[in-house]
């Protein structure tokens, strides 16, 4: 345990939670973009008092963050990987997903897909709200890809209208993204 000044690191983080509720949805995004990226007020309350033999992994998060996210780009940007992208599939049960992800990295469309099971969506088709139980599938592959990948969901899919969304991998794992380069058609 952390004490400074007398006082647990704990117990600030417990009253500052208790003085600001983050939907699950910002969680996420504190735990993947840094807490200083969003909330400097909160934080100025005690991270002046940490002292640097308490816990290197609370000291000054703007710039372990910024070391962190830096080293990361710096470490994408020397490897020989080709631009990249993460899509977002959604299927509408297990059976569709498996069959739908295998085929997918069996054409060398993706390196990797995941499938999250458990997703419920909410959505307007034909005037109608819906909602129904899907499986996700987060599928890592080049960026020149998207279309024949866009194609092949289209051709696979039992939706009218597939989800197909795609987003830029701006960094990560040099050795990662080698990988993905390997594992997918040029």
């Amino acid at each position: 345990m952390v004490t400074i000044s007398g006082v647990s690191v704990n117990t600030v983080l417990r009253s500052s939670a208790s003085r600001c509720r983050i939907p699950i949805v910002g969680a996420i995004c504190v735990l993947s973009f840094g807490l200083s990226n969003f909330a400097p007020p909160l934080l100025s309350s005690f991270i002046p008092r940490l002292s640097l033999s308490s816990s290197p992994s609370l000291l000054r998060p703007k710039e372990l963050s910024r070391s962190i996210y830096s080293t990361t780009m710096a470490e994408a940007a020397v490897s020989n990987s080709v631009p990249s992208i993460v899509v977002y599939v959604t299927v509408p049960n297990k059976e569709a997903g498996k069959k739908l992800a295998e085929s997918i990295v069996k054409e060398r469309l993706a390196a990797c897909v995941n499938r999250v099971p458990g997703v419920e969506s909410v959505y307007e088709w034909k005037g109608e709200i819906q909602t129904d139980s899907e499986e996700l599938l987060i599928i890592k592959t080049r960026e020149s890809l998207l279309g024949a990948l866009t194609e092949h969901v289209k051709a696979n899919h039992e939706y009218d209208v597939p989800e197909v969304i795609a987003m830029p991998i701006t960094g990560g794992n040099a050795q990662y993204l080698e990988w993905l380069k390997n594992s997918t058609r040029d």
